[in-house]
């Protein structure tokens, strides 16, 4: 039986302990051109001690940005920043991967001064904060066969500048309404050519994706995030067992480093994905009432996942795993300081005594 602090091999890597830092958006990259800057190498450098650390979403690419104040790796400044970031971490004997994540239709021109683009021209529900206030969201141009190409392509750079600025590898950002989860959906995805109406149409560019990164750093440093029926950023996913079934066996020939589910209300299929799936599954728990807990390292014995993903707690405890370790105590998170601003609230909390971060 294995539990969360035995070590584990994620790809090429050999992780110290099961516990991974969950990517969390904190708007921070107040450097030239949304760049990283040492206040988010002393964040990341704090929480080392997960087995594995993955970002915060970075855009591959200046379309790809959708919130204020988050850091791109589409830039020479860009990487440069984010290897003060993997230099910390690598101090501290840490594992980073950069999540790549391209938001499509979850953009507003405010923000970026780009026109967002999606699956189809359809817009999201809702709306989304810009230096004027909440905004709703405009309706996005649809790739068209270059525009998927292209979009491929910044996957693909943005991959290698990851290798380049020092990360061990990358998550490909395939959940919560942002542009590949769009393609899989069946309320963004309206389209009727090869990247949509069935599910191998809508399943395509997520495996193209993977595929041409896997290629091009190699599949041993990359990894896939997604939510089955997340109705986040007004997401419908009619027959989503049947989506991501054909998903996983699509993506299987190319042996990723790992699986990340971000559990959603069908918790019964989790299961599911996990005998499907042959390799590492990293599992984000579904709690709708709260945050993951030190229960959920339970699913690690009873063999549910290999590891399991940690949000709120980690923004709260930068020695998490120690916490976990010892049965806490734990800080609380707090939410007014989650998203922008300086170090309150961000490299702040206090780790244990004689262990301050």
């Amino acid at each position: 039986m294995s539990t969360a602090f035995d070590n584990v091999t994620v790809g090429r890597h050999t992780l110290r302990n099961r516990v991974v830092m969950a990517p969390m958006t904190r708007s921070r990259a107040h450097g030239p051109g949304a760049s990283p800057t040492e206040l988010m190498a002393t964040y990341y450098a704090q929480r080392a001690g997960a087995g594995l650390i993955v970002t915060e979403g970075v855009q591959p690419s200046a379309i790809g940005q959708g919130y204020l104040a988050t850091p791109g790796l589409h830039s020479a400044e860009q990487v440069a920043g984010w290897r003060r970031v993997t230099d910390a971490v690598h101090e501290r004997n840490g594992v980073i991967f950069a999540q790549l994540m391209h938001v499509g239709r979850i953009a507003h021109p405010d923000n970026t001064g780009l026109a967002p683009v999606g699956a189809s021209a359809v817009p999201a529900a809702g709306t989304i904060f810009t230096p004027t206030g909440p905004q709703e969201h405009p309706t996005p141009e649809p790739l068209d066969a270059e525009g998927i190409r292209a979009t491929i392509a910044d996957f693909v750079a943005a991959a290698r500048n990851a290798v380049d600025a020092g990360f061990d590898g990358v998550e490909l950002h395939g959940a919560n309404g942002y542009l590949l989860h769009q393609f899989l959906s069946t309320n963004a995805n309206r389209r009727d050519d090869e990247y949509g109406g069935d599910v191998a149409g809508r399943i395509r560019l997520v495996v193209e994706v993977a595929t041409a990164v896997a290629e091009a750093i190699g599949a041993d440093r990359v990894g896939l995030r997604i939510s089955p029926a997340n109705p986040f950023n007004d997401i419908v996913e009619d027959g989503h067992r049947e989506t991501y079934l054909a998903l996983v066996d699509a993506l299987a020939p190319l042996g990723l480093a790992y699986l990340h589910v971000a559990e959603g209300a069908d918790t019964e299929f989790t299961p599911v994905l996990r005998r499907r799936w042959s390799g590492v599954l990293i599992l984000n728990p579904y709690t709708p009432d709260g945050w993951t807990g030190p229960e959920a390292l339970k699913l690690i014995e009873g063999g549910d996942a290999d590891l399991i993903s940690y949000g709120a707690l980690f923004l709260a405890n930068p020695d998490l795993p120690r916490r976990l370790a010892e049965g806490g105590p734990f800080n609380a998170p707090d939410y007014t300081t989650a998203y922008g601003g300086d170090h309150k609230g961000y490299t702040d909390y206090p780790g244990l005594p004689d262990d301050q971060g």
